[in-house]
C-alpha cells in the first residue's frame, strides 16, 4: 500500500485530500507546517508527497528543492498560485506535477495514481526488482545498502550491512560463527571469530529494542545464530 505525505496548512484542504486519497486504498499522513513537513520527507520513507506552496515555517519550494536533492520520490505540488512563473519555478526545482486550487478531489486522485506508475516502472516496485527486505518493521535496501527499523533509518558499516542481509535472506536457520565468518569475510576464521560476536552486538543494538532480549537476531547457544521470522 502506498504511503502518501501530505503537507498543507489549510486543516480543511489537506483532510479533504486524504479522503479521498484513503478511499482509492492510499495511507496517508499530513503535515500542516513546512518545517516539520520537510523533516518527516527527509526522515521517513513515503512513495509520493503532495506539497502545498504557502506554508508557515518553510515554504513548498525549499521543501521541493531539499527532497529532490535527497530522494527521487514523485512530488506532486498544489498551489493557489496560478501564474506560470510558480509552475515553471516549482517544476524546475524538481516536482514532478502542479495542480491549481480549486481542483477536483478525483483529479488528484488521478494524477497521484498516474505518477505512483510511472514512478514504479522506472525503478520497479517489487521487492525482487528492488532487492527490498522486509521483515516485521525492519526493511532493508540491498541495492541502495540502506536500512530502515521502523521507518527510521539507521548507519550500519559494510560488514555490519552484510552480515544483516545474509541473516535476514535466510531465516530460521542457525548458522555457526565459523560459517559467519566464512561467509561475511570470505576467509577462515583461523581461529579466531570473535569479530562476529562483536558485528552481532552492534547490529543488534541498531535493530532491537531491547538487545537483553532480541526479537530479531537469536543466539543458539553452543551453536551460532539465527534470524527469526
Amino acid at each position: 500500500m502506498s504511503r502518501i505525505l501530505i503537507i498543507e496548512d489549510e486543516v480543511a484542504i489537506a483532510d479533504l485530500e486524504r479522503d479521498y486519497l484513503e478511499l482509492s486504498g492510499f495511507t496517508v499522513e499530513i503535515e500542516n507546517t513546512g518545517d516539520v513537513g520537510l523533516a518527516r520527507a527527509l526522515k521517513e520513507e513515503f512513495d509520493l508527497f503532495i506539497l502545498d506552496l504557502m506554508l508557515p515555517g518553510v515554504d513548498g519550494f525549499e521543501i521541493c528543492k531539499r527532497i529532490r536533492d535527497e530522494k527521487n520520490t514523485p512530488i506532486l505540488m498544489v498551489s493557489a498560485k496560478k501564474e506560470d512563473i510558480d509552475k515553471i519555478r516549482g517544476l524546475g526545482l524538481g516536482a514532478d506535477d502542479y495542480i491549481t486550487k480549486p481542483f477536483s478531489p478525483s483529479e488528484l486522485v488521478a494524477r497521484v495514481k498516474a505518477h505512483l506508475a510511472r514512478y514504479e516502472r522506472l525503478i520497479g516496485s517489487s521487492v525482487e526488482t528492488r532487492n527490498i527486505i522486509e521483515i516485521r518493521g525492519i526493511k532493508i535496501d540491498k541495492d541502495a545498502r540502506r536500512v530502515w527499523v521502523n521507518e527510521e533509518e539507521k548507519a550500519f558499516t559494510s560488514k555490519e550491512f552484510d552480515l544483516l542481509c545474509f541473516l535476514a535472506e535466510n531465516p530460521n536457520r542457525v548458522y555457526t560463527k565459523e560459517e559467519l565468518f566464512k561467509e561475511i569475510w570470505d576467509m577462515e576464521s583461523i581461529g579466531d571469530i570473535a569479530t562476529v560476536t562483536v558485528h552481532i552486538k552492534k547490529i543488534r543494538e541498531k535493530i532491537e529494542f531491547n538487545t537483553a532480549k532480541p526479537q530479531y537476531i537469536e543466539t543458539i547457544w553452543g551453536v551460532g545464530y539465527r534470524f527469526k521470522v
